[in-house]
């Protein structure tokens, strides 16, 4: 898949499961075996971040090779990598903050655009580009779960996928909350595992974070 002809919205996303991976890929050849281990783990969603040299192959790799995978960009901060993503069959951005040149990009392209806010100030200027759905970033140092829980008193109509200081031990404080859709973590991924294709071991994390969130 090269050039999307349509636009995923942002809620199919985050309401797509309780919990996303954050993937850092750092050999191309891990990128189909990684993803087809968290497939079978349950989960759908695929954030793969824009931390490696090889991580544009890779979303391609995934796009074409990995069904039902729902593949999406992270760490996106200029209009040119939004595009580059696109172009390599991403369906979704997410960004660690937003600027008014990113939003702006974001409103023409056919990939949906997640960004991410830690103040109330920056989800203002978000929703005033019509968005309703971020990423909470980086959540732990921005104010953790009781942050969510102010934002919900004046702006209770935004949903939130929470990133940053999430772990197996934490991970249900924010998914109890009701504008939190999801969150996303280096946990179901780790290094280590990744290091070693213990693909069996990440399917286990993907299988017991899907079994063991909060439902709703």
């Amino acid at each position: 898949m090269t050039q999307n002809n349509w636009k995923l919205h942002p809620s199919a996303v985050l309401n797509a499961g309780p919990v996303m991976p954050v993937m850092v890929i750092k050999n191309i050849e891990d990128a189909v075996p990684l993803a087809q281990a968290l497939i079978e783990g349950g989960i759908k969603v695929l954030e793969i971040t824009l931390r490696t040299p090889v991580a544009l192959d890779a979303i391609k790799l995934i796009s074409e090779q990995v069904k039902d995978a729902i593949v999406g960009v992270g760490t996106v901060t200029t209009p040119e990598q939004l595009q580059a993503a696109e172009n390599a069959g991403a369906v979704f951005a997410i960004s660690p903050g937003l600027t008014p040149t990113l939003l702006k990009a974001a409103t023409k392209s056919n990939i949906a655009l997640i960004p991410g806010i830690s103040t109330i100030s920056e989800l203002m200027l978000g929703m005033e580009y019509g968005l309703d759905h971020f990423k909470f970033f980086p959540a732990a140092a921005a104010g953790g779960v009781n942050m969510l829980k102010g934002i919900a008193g004046p702006i209770p109509s935004v949903t939130f996928c929470p990133t940053g200081g999430i772990s197996a031990s934490n991970y249900n404080e924010y998914l109890s909350l009701p504008n939190v859709a999801c969150v996303g973590g280096s946990w179901l991924a780790p290094d280590d595992a990744v290091a070693a294709k213990d693909w069996p071991r990440i399917t286990e994390l993907a299988k017991t974070a899907i079994e063991n969130a909060v439902k709703k």
